[in-house]
């Protein structure tokens, strides 16, 4: 009885770097019956090959490392996400500008940032709703460069929108009619911390906004 077609399949799996604990887990078993199963019934007359053991062996070895490699990282990436959401407690209360074009509306305040690449020879913002309804428009400043832009929360038709997320959209041009790709970014307060698919994340305003998106940090108000 010879089990070496049936390593590959399993040193293969455990070598690739599977993130599935269970998985590798189950090749390891897998593995260790086979190779025991083959010991208790190799013919006395004919054992088996010395070198084709060993290699057997160092499969066998192969897998459990593997194993206790994945468990490792799963450690260390368990480690990091406790150790991001700790250095960013102290953000909470605090005022952040992060690189999305989305920022909660709360006591009459919106707050944003674009910059225009070059000038533009028309431009207009608009702000729209959590589902991608306009609720306001207004020209914009089109010289090159970075502008605010804060939002009191009263819509085109006069109305006051309800506090929650919205988002800022710019429409820009030059004199030939060709579109410029503005740079929107969004302020906002930190109310907490969180871990969200492995990353800290603020919440700021009920807007999640990961780590990696925050670009400044204002200064605390007196």
């Amino acid at each position: 009885m010879v089990i070496s077609s049936a390593l590959p399949a399993a040193t293969s799996t455990a070598t690739s770097g599977s993130s599935d604990p269970a998985l590798l887990t189950q090749n390891f078993n897998t593995f260790l019956t086979l190779l025991t199963t083959q010991l208790k019934n190799q013919d006395p007359l004919s054992p088996l090959d010395t070198n084709q053991f060993t290699q057997q062996l160092v499969s066998f070895s192969q897998v459990e490392q593997a194993i206790d490699t994945n468990k490792n990282l799963q450690t260390l990436i368990s480690l990091q996400n406790s150790s991001q959401t700790v250095s960013a407690l102290p953000l909470v209360g605090r005022t952040i500008e992060y690189a999305d074009s989305t920022a909660p509306l709360a006591n009459g305040q919106a707050s944003f940032s674009y910059t225009l690449p070059s000038n533009a020879a028309a431009a207009a913002l608009t702000v729209v709703d959590a589902n991608g309804k306009t609720v306001f428009s207004q020209p914009a400043v089109t010289a090159a460069g970075r502008h605010a832009f804060t939002w009191n929360g009263t819509t085109s038709a006069g109305s006051t929108a309800p506090d929650g997320a919205y988002a800022l959209k710019v429409v820009a041009a030059d004199a030939a009619g060709q579109p410029i790709a503005a740079t929107v970014t969004a302020l906002g307060r930190v109310d907490g911390v969180s871990v969200a698919n492995n990353v800290a994340t603020f919440d700021v305003g009920g807007v999640k906004v990961p780590m990696s998106e925050l670009l400044t940090i204002q200064p605390a108000s007196n």
